[in-house]
């Protein structure tokens, strides 16, 4: 009788832990969903070495909008993940997949480059990673031909901007013998291709155009600019960031004053420490104007809100003084406009606590925002709608009309030309 009674026990025993562990094995994941649901990640996949400048002042613009909000949106806390690809693209996809893996990344922001996004375009859309641009101009990049289009830009857009670098040059300072310098990537191949177009437009011959490579030498540079001597070019029209510019336009500054062409810049060239070593003396040798948009805290008759603004992004980081100690604050002014439509975005949806579906639910929500959204740059109505082929503009919260040229005043801060 009493080994009759082990027996049973021990079949009871048997039973219960059986029964513990089919218990674990469906409450686990109904934890994990829970856990997940209350918060959010969200990536900054940008370049903290080379341009680190740039990657910075992004992540100030993030922090100082979700500060504003205490990091909550919807009831959800909301941490931010900083992952540096140092302008490498297979970095950049890598990174990619590590946020895909994450049950709580909600979305990615990118970063200055262009390659990394444009490389990695067909993985985005693929896996449905909602990402937000608010550096990177080159204008394929929210042009995917894969449906949903799940790539969403707040910055220049280099679809407008090349024309608008053709038209300061030709049109306006009425220069005569146009040299087009481009970085060797698919941002350069892409502004080559809008500014040949351009000129072709204004009834024009093509220019000349010469290449580079990231880490271009100062003796390959040297050879460029015999070349645009000898072609009597009267203005460059860059296409690069500052590493590269901080080689060329030394070596442009040493050119006997007679000789040395003007030079028209895009933006990529205020995406790091350019105005540091091309410091004041050495830009007073250059005529150079370079394109930004709207916006700048040095603006006369600033607003409140802007203000505003700016004090809260002093509080965060004390550091920061005056305007001139914020570095690279195209990065920064887009990052925050673009972060305020997020919090919109997340507000007006119900965000599912499954996180594919959430990041579906997003853009949507990003591409139906119907009341007005206050940023830095603007008020923006209707930032985002359904992408379609014949919609191209449709992932693009700025037109032309928001993009100015500028220049680097005694202090290194930058001024919008007037």
């Amino acid at each position: 009788m009493i080994r009759v009674l082990k027996v049973v026990d021990r079949v009871r025993g048997t039973l219960l832990l059986f029964f513990c562990i089919i218990g674990l094995l469906f409450v686990t994941p109904l934890l994990a969903i829970n856990k997940s649901s209350s918060h959010l990640r969200i990536y900054l996949d940008a370049d903290l070495t080379g341009s680190k400048e740039s990657g910075r002042s992004i992540e100030y613009g993030i922090r100082t909008a979700l500060a504003e909000v205490g990091n909550v949106i919807a009831g959800r806390s909301v941490q931010l993940v900083i992952l540096d690809h140092k302008g490498n693209s297979s970095r950049s996809r890598s990174n990619l997949e590590r946020f895909n893996s994450d049950p709580n990344a909600l979305l990615v922001f990118g970063g200055l480059h262009s390659p990394p996004l444009l490389r990695n375009r067909k993985f985005i859309n693929q896996h449905g990673i909602l990402t937000l641009v608010p550096w990177a101009a080159a204008g394929p990049i929210t042009r995917g031909d894969q449906s949903p289009n799940w790539i969403f830009r707040l910055s220049i857009d280099d679809a407008k901007a090349s024309a608008v670098l053709v038209n300061y040059a030709i049109q306006k300072r009425k220069f005569k013998r146009p040299v087009l310098l481009l970085e060797r990537t698919g941002w350069g191949r892409n502004n080559y291709n809008n500014m040949l177009k351009r000129f072709k437009q204004l009834g024009l011959p093509s220019p000349l155009v010469r290449w580079f490579d990231w880490s271009v030498s100062g003796l390959e540079v040297e050879k460029i600019l015999q070349q645009v001597q000898d072609y009597r070019g009267d203005v460059i029209i860059f296409v690069g960031n500052a590493p590269e510019g901080k080689t060329i336009f030394k070596i442009v500054s040493q050119i006997p004053s007679k000789q040395r062409p003007a030079i028209v810049s895009h933006w990529g060239i205020t995406g790091g420490d350019f105005p540091q070593v091309i410091g004041a003396t050495m830009r007073s040798k250059l005529d150079l104007h370079f394109l930004q948009t709207n916006f700048s805290f040095l603006n006369e008759n600033l607003s409140p809100f802007a203000k505003d603004v700016f004090s809260k992004l002093q509080a965060l980081y004390p550091k920061i003084k005056g305007v001139e100690d914020l570095k690279a604050p195209a990065g920064f002014i887009h990052a925050y406009d673009l972060t305020k439509i997020l919090i919109t975005a997340i507000r007006a949806s119900k965000l599912s606590s499954n996180i594919v579906k959430a990041r579906n639910q997003l853009r949507k929500s990003l591409e139906n925002i119907t009341f007005p959204v206050k940023g830095l740059l603007k008020t923006y109505h209707r930032p985002f709608t359904p992408f379609t082929s014949d919609k191209p503009d449709a992932h693009e919260a700025l037109r032309g009309e928001d993009f100015v040229m500028a220049h680097y005043n005694q202090r290194n801060a930058i001024l919008l030309d007037e």
